[in-house]
């Protein structure tokens, strides 16, 4: 096992930093190794917004559920689906590109490149020896996050990046079994249920050791009771209202 291997298996993440900032090397090596992401066609069809400014990450923090970490951190980052410069090009180059722009095919193109861009830049923090933590809780109220970074039409935040010095390192949660993600030829789902009893067994006993035996739930007992409740359920309104996902 090389390094770069070691750095991916051993991700976890951490939600409680040192306060120290990244340093501006630090913050171009990460946005650089972003860039190097595979993008489609080479489209490049994201953004990324570093937020230094005290009240706005203050604000981020309590719109995303009063995560702390999100205002207490060697930087925040936020990764955006941008069609906007695409839009501009379009009228640059006199071509009509606005059904394209708003089609399902190019908004997918624009979550698929801003989140392998974010992966890269999550790699890159970790092999310097940060921590990070994803922060999907922007999305609980886009129109107000998009008011705080000055979002323009035809871009979308989808979700921030907490980096910094870990303070406390957390366990490795364990992922679901490989026989269960990795299919060959087509999709298998023999054995699929004593599969998932298998990995909640695996996540009782985590929880179980991690707590002292305050806390046995199971992975599909969480996952359950988080679909059962319906969350942003704005989100289709709100895409369509920044001209994305229309056709």
């Amino acid at each position: 096992m090389n390094s770069v291997i070691e750095t991916i298996v051993n991700h976890r993440s951490i939600r409680s930093f040192e306060d120290k900032p990244l340093t501006r090397e630090q913050i171009e090596v990460i946005v650089k190794s972003a860039q190097a992401a595979s993008t489609s066609s080479y489209i490049q069809a994201y953004s990324i917004i570093g937020v230094t400014d005290p009240e706005k990450k203050k604000k981020l923090a309590e719109l995303a559920g009063n995560q702390s970490y999100v205002e207490e951190n060697g930087h925040f980052f936020v990764f955006c689906a941008d069609l906007f410069r695409h839009q501009l090009i379009g009228q640059m180059e006199g071509k009509d590109v606005i059904p394209s722009i708003e089609s399902t095919e190019k908004f997918m193109v624009a979550l698929i490149d801003a989140s392998l861009a974010a992966q890269n830049a999550s790699l890159a923090a970790e092999s310097l020896g940060l921590g990070i933590c994803y922060i999907g809780g922007i999305r609980n109220n886009l129109k107000e996050v998009g008011n705080i970074l000055n979002i323009p039409e035809r871009v979308i935040p989808l979700f921030g990046l907490a980096v910094g010095y870990p303070k406390n390192t957390t366990d490795k949660k364990p992922r679901l079994p490989l026989a269960h993600v990795y299919h060959e030829n087509e999709y298998n789902i023999t054995n699929y249920d004593q599969q998932l009893t298998d990995y909640n067994n695996l996540i009782s006993r985590y929880y179980k050791e991690r707590t002292g035996g305050k806390r046995t739930d199971t992975w599909t007992a969480q996952m359950a009771n988080m679909l059962e409740k319906k969350s942003r359920m704005y989100m289709k309104d709100y895409v369509e209202g920044q001209k994305l996902n229309k056709q």
